[in-house]
């Protein structure tokens, strides 16, 4: 459901895929070809929420933000499940696991594996290609080959997902 807040109405493409239950609310902008699955709440009424292209915010996501950092999700990014992002910035091609929280001021490098249930705390800078786990979330290693294909596979599917889906809700 989109929800406009202050009279700012979200912005999104014709090819985005929102599943029913989900909550769109305000300056909230969403590339072409993403998927807000269900109950997922982007809730942008301090500042604003991007999502970029080919992006998947799973079941029961909440992002979120206050007025000094807006939530900035760049291209490919699949966010788990019940995941939590607070006034972040996720670079491209990156998979955020299911019940992860980033928090305000966090940037995420391109093409990170942040695993399920991890905490990244307020202010911490991830480098590229790096598998995060913990809580608070260490670097542990550098991606693998095996590793980044995973993340082009989940773009891949929920894309493709997202295609069926918006061809079952609307008929």
């Amino acid at each position: 459901m989109l929800i406009p807040y202050n009279a700012i109405q979200p912005k999104v493409h014709d090819s985005v895929f929102i599943a029913p239950g989900a909550f769109i609310i305000g300056d909230t902008t969403i590339g072409k070809d993403s998927t807000i699955w269900y109950n997922a709440v982007l809730r942008a009424d301090e500042n604003s929420i991007t999502i970029g292209e080919r992006c998947s915010i799973q079941d029961n996501s909440t992002i979120h933000l206050y007025d000094e950092y807006p939530v900035i999700i760049e291209d490919e990014v699949t966010v788990g499940h019940n995941a939590i992002l607070h006034g972040c910035k996720i670079r491209k091609r990156s998979i955020i696991g299911m019940g992860a929280t980033i928090l305000d001021d966090v940037e995420i490098g391109e093409e990170c594996i942040i695993g399920a249930n991890a905490l990244i705390p307020s202010g911490k800078k991830i480098p590229p290609r790096s598998l995060v786990l913990g809580a608070p979330g260490k670097v542990v290693r550098e991606l693998t080959d095996k590793d980044y294909q995973l993340i082009q596979d989940s773009i891949d599917t929920y894309v493709q997902k997202g295609k069926e889906f918006k061809q079952i809700h609307n008929g």
